[in-house]
């Protein structure tokens, strides 16, 4: 190799991204690459490599998809969990702690067979504030309404705590004819809403006992008394129960980053339990208290994540270096690219952020 081409590949070098490692000709253009990538020590990170990845599922196509980095592929295959994508220290180790990370799935069959004896259900919330949850996950099935069933009717609602107990549980009684009851999937027949819980008297139980004592406009994510909510496709179950929450407390599975696609769609909640929890769920008919318990392991998981401790750990706050207005090309432009991902922060709210609220 002559000089010239030791000096270029020695500057392509130190223009290579920290995080995600990719390499650029030109500084300026690895400083416009950390302005919008956003990265932080809160993304997946690869434990062979060190390499970030904005998903898990991108992380995952880098340990054992079609064309992995091989080096990491073998170091995964022997030490690496398949559910959390976690490298333990040895073959044994790895093998303990998986059997600990894969869940076993609630008995659906049973659960729904209860339900549909009213075995569980709980149209009364009765938790006190010595044991009252600050985490629930909500979960609604739906029949259908309109000339042809197409219209999403919430027809039985279920809440539960990080325990898996039911806090809440009942059939509602839509506000306009059912047209399809969709048996197949729900289970719900003519005789489980003709004497159900009303729409909205459903929707205020809810509503009270989510802000727990708390006026909707004093609502915040730190320090109040108000229940965090999780859910999957939580707008559309949101929307048909005519309610409305502050979306600085709702955890929803279907849109959290680092559980999307690597297109940046949504995962359905089928193939997030079955690659992250290693059950399955959705066969047969539904059952909300199925979902429930899904994904609040799976909120569990996220929120458990071991990350560095920042005191702003968001690109957005107003006392953060790493706002676009404090990256002055000319400083950035003499830092080392670890000293770029140093002051780099993340566009999303980590969970594991919850843990210190």
């Amino acid at each position: 190799m002559d000089y010239r081409s030791s000096m270029e590949s020695s500057e392509t070098l130190r223009n290579k991204c920290a995080a995600c490692y990719r390499q650029f000709n030109k500084m300026e253009h690895l400083v416009e690459h950390m302005k919008i990538s956003y990265h932080s020590g809160h993304e997946p990170t690869c434990g062979v490599c060190k390499k970030h990845c904005r998903s898990f599922e991108s992380l995952r196509e880098h340990l054992i998809g079609p064309l992995p980095k091989q080096e990491c592929k073998n170091i995964f295959s022997l030490r690496g969990c398949r559910f959390c994508m976690t490298i333990l220290e040895s073959p044994n180790a790895r093998r303990i702690h998986q059997d600990r990370c894969q869940f076993s799935s609630v008995n659906s069959g049973l659960a729904t067979r209860m339900a549909a004896l009213g075995l569980r259900d709980k149209a009364m919330i009765d938790y006190t504030s010595s044991r009252s949850p600050r985490v629930v996950a909500l979960s609604c099935k739906m029949v259908g309404g309109g000339s042809d069933g197409s219209l999403d009717l919430c027809a039985r609602v279920c809440l539960t705590d990080e325990s898996d107990n039911v806090v809440f549980h009942t059939y509602v009684k839509p506000s306009m004819p059912v047209t399809s009851y969709r048996y197949e999937t729900t289970g719900i027949r003519p005789e489980n809403l003709r004497d159900a819980m009303p729409l909205k008297q459903a929707q205020r139980k809810i509503q009270e006992f989510l802000c727990n004592g708390e006026p909707m406009w004093k609502i915040r994510p730190r320090g109040g008394k108000a229940r965090i909510l999780v859910g999957h496709g939580l707008d559309h179950d949101l929307d048909r129960l005519q309610l409305e929450y502050p979306s600085s407390m709702i955890r929803d599975i279907a849109k959290y980053p680092p559980l999307m696609k690597t297109s940046k769609l949504s995962n359905s909640l089928k193939y997030l339990t079955q690659t992250y929890l290693g059950y399955d769920v959705h066969f047969g008919i539904q059952d909300p208290y199925e979902d429930c318990v899904a994904t609040m392991r799976l909120y569990t998981r996220m929120r458990y994540q071991k990350h560095k401790i920042e005191a702003y750990p968001l690109a957005a706050d107003a006392q953060n270096r790493s706002n676009q207005v404090a990256w002055r090309q000319s400083d950035v432009e003499r830092m080392s690219p670890d000293e770029m991902l140093s002051m780099s922060r993340s566009d999303y709210y980590c969970w594991c952020l919850d843990s210190f609220a």
